[in-house]
This record gives C-alpha cells, sequence and structure tokens, in this order.
C-alpha cells in the first residue's frame, strides 16, 4: 500500500467515524431525562469559545499562514495507520461511555432529575470517558492532516474538555458530596492511571 492510498483510507475511515459519532449522539440526545439545572450561558462561554477556536483552527490548518501550515509528522503509512486506530478506538470509548451514562446525559454542564453518580463501564476507568474518546478521535484527525495547526487545535481541545470537567465536578460534587468525592480520590480524569 502506498503512502497516499493509506491516507485516503484513513481519511475515509476518521471521516467516517465523526459521521458514526455525530449521528449516534444526534438521535441518543433525544432519550435523556428532564433537566432541573443548566449553568448559564456565561459559565458555558469560557470553555465553548475555546473549542470554536479549536476547531476554527483545526479546519483550516492547511490554510493557515507558516508555521500553522507546517507538517509536524510525516505522511507515512504508519502515521496514517495509527491516526485511523486512534479514531475508531475513541470512537468505541466514546460510544461505549455513551450508552453507559444513559439518560443522565447532557451536552452541557447539567443536572438530571434523578440524577445518578455512574462509576461502571469506562467510568470505572476515568471520570469523563466521552471526553477520553473525543481527544482520542481528535488526536487521531490531527495526526492525518499532521500538521502543526491541527496538534495546536487539538490542545485547544485538552483545555476546553478540561475546563468544562472541572465544572462538571464542581457540580457533582455539590450534587453528591461524599461519592464524588471519593470517586475522584479513586478514579483519574480523562487519562487512565495518569491524569
Amino acid at each position: 500500500m502506498t503512502t497516499l492510498q493509506a491516507h485516503v483510507l484513513a481519511s475515509r475511515i476518521i471521516g467516517g467515524s465523526w459521521i458514526i459519532f455525530g449521528a449516534f449522539w444526534a438521535i441518543a440526545a433525544f432519550t435523556t431525562k428532564k433537566t432541573v439545572y443548566r449553568q448559564s450561558f456565561a459559565q458555558r462561554a469560557a470553555w465553548q469559545a475555546i473549542v470554536i477556536a479549536g476547531a476554527l483552527v483545526f479546519f483550516n490548518a492547511p490554510r493557515e499562514p507558516y508555521p500553522l501550515n507546517a507538517f509536524f509528522l510525516p505522511q507515512t503509512v504508519t502515521a496514517a495507520f495509527v491516526a485511523a486506530t486512534l479514531c475508531i478506538c475513541g470512537l468505541a470509548f466514546a460510544i461505549w461511555a455513551r450508552v453507559v451514562i444513559g439518560k443522565n446525559w447532557s451536552a452541557r454542564v447539567t443536572l438530571k432529575e434523578n440524577h445518578e453518580l455512574i462509576q461502571r463501564g469506562p467510568y470505572r476507568l476515568v471520570r469523563h470517558p466521552i471526553y477520553t474518546g473525543l481527544l482520542l478521535m481528535s488526536l487521531g484527525s490531527a495526526l492525518l492532516i499532521g500538521r502543526l495547526g491541527a496538534l495546536a487545535a487539538w490542545i485547544l481541545f485538552v483545555v476546553s474538555f478540561w475546563i468544562k470537567a472541572g465544572q462538571e465536578e464542581t457540580l457533582m460534587l455539590q450534587q453528591f458530596p461524599m461519592g464524588y468525592a471519593a470517586y475522584r480520590q479513586r478514579v483519574k480524569r480523562i487519562v487512565p492511571f495518569i491524569f
């Protein structure tokens, strides 16, 4: 397989993974509990602005000025394979987490009616497995693009999810003071056993 063929195949796999993710999330969004608390627009703005900035840089990486358009990773068959594998693994992890959290899920920082503290499935490995999955997917995508702008955008995604995870944890500590504090001591935030 040539580098070009590997890159095209990886592009299709990664693109398909994002389509599956979007379709699954759109359908699953109709199966949530009633929201009893939702953070304000001002509270959301901190992490959403960073995600939007990251997305703009990410999708424009090849057209950005130097050094953002410079390659940080050579385009090889191995790089394409690793990129596609990361994206597929991230998709599987995010979907697993979404299925396990079930009706408690929300795109925003919220509390649902009869909210539960989920600690099973991927939530035994990390406290925010959906973010872990999304970061793996976007890392795979950034590796396939191979440009500094895509890598910079991925770092912005990490920062955004870190901020949002902190906001969610503040809310969970208020809702489940003893249970969430103990859970937080046992389980890392985004990367199993590391941080």
